[in-house]
């Protein structure tokens, strides 16, 4: 059995301690594949390294996370570019807006995401968005640049069956992790209504870890946790959870 895990920040400090053994278990169990996104130019030198360690394993995508649109996201956006000058990358992310921790930077959040799907687009890449507490502003965002070459994840997606609907709409692959474990998650009512052959599926290590380990450490290894959740609610063997979904993620990144 073999899965991805498309969106893992396996170069986080949470995994400082222990990195290469984590890694290494998940492989073991099957997780072959790690689709890695960038914050900002202070986590690119991470992301290289990590992808030297495990360079079957790693795949590398540049973007600017809508919580690190600050002032100086000009600044961030130019080192964005100069590393794709430098080399390729197999998705722009993560991106998109984020109005939980702080709502003042919206205009320049919309302005920044923007910029960076029509880099995406420029470079026939697809996008891996981030969207908190800002559904509607994502998608105005996304109204105003769809066509043929706007695709990509609408990752840890926790909205409801309309807005599934709609993100889908837009030639997004639903990214579902740890969320549809919980008991209140509300995405277990309804994620089985929309095709399997929809979705990818995601950890977002170190981050929302599904059940049991709610609160603990998102480990890589976990995503065999929301593989099994899928498994019971699409009705299909675990295997085949892995297989289409592995499937979904080589269309959607191109490998």
């Amino acid at each position: 059995m073999k899965i991805t895990d498309t969106h893992t920040h396996l170069y986080s400090e949470a995994f400082d301690v222990d990195r290469k053994e984590v890694i290494q278990k998940a492989i073991d169990s099957g997780v072959k594949r790690f689709f890695i996104p960038a914050i900002d130019s202070e986590t690119t030198q991470a992301m290289y390294n990590l992808e030297k360690q495990f360079p079957e394993n790693v795949f590398l995508m540049m973007g600017l996370h809508p919580t690190h649109v600050q002032e100086n996201f000009e600044e961030e956006l130019t080192h964005i570019q100069q590393q794709f000058e430098k080399r390729d990358f197999y998705a722009v992310g993560e991106i998109g807006i984020d109005l939980y921790w702080d709502k003042s930077t919206l205009e320049i959040q919309q302005e920044a995401f923007r910029r960076q799907i029509q880099l995406a687009k420029s470079k026939k890449l697809p996008i891996v968005i981030h969207c908190r507490d800002a559904f509607d502003e994502v998608f105005e965002v996304l109204e105003s640049e769809k066509g043929d070459d706007l695709f990509g994840i609408f990752h840890c997606f926790s909205g409801n069956r309309e807005q599934a609907e709609k993100a889908l709409s837009y030639n997004m692959k639903l990214g579902i992790g740890g969320i549809v474990t919980f008991k209140n998650g509300g995405l277990d009512q309804f994620i089985s209504e929309f095709p399997i052959e929809e979705i990818v599926l995601e950890t977002d290590a170190p981050y929302l870890a599904p059940t049991p380990f709610r609160g603990k450490r998102n480990d890589p290894i976990y995503i065999l946790k929301v593989a099994e959740k899928l498994s019971e609610l699409y009705n299909l063997p675990i295997e085949k959870i892995a297989e289409i979904t592995t499937a979904n993620s080589k269309e959607v990144f191109g490998i």
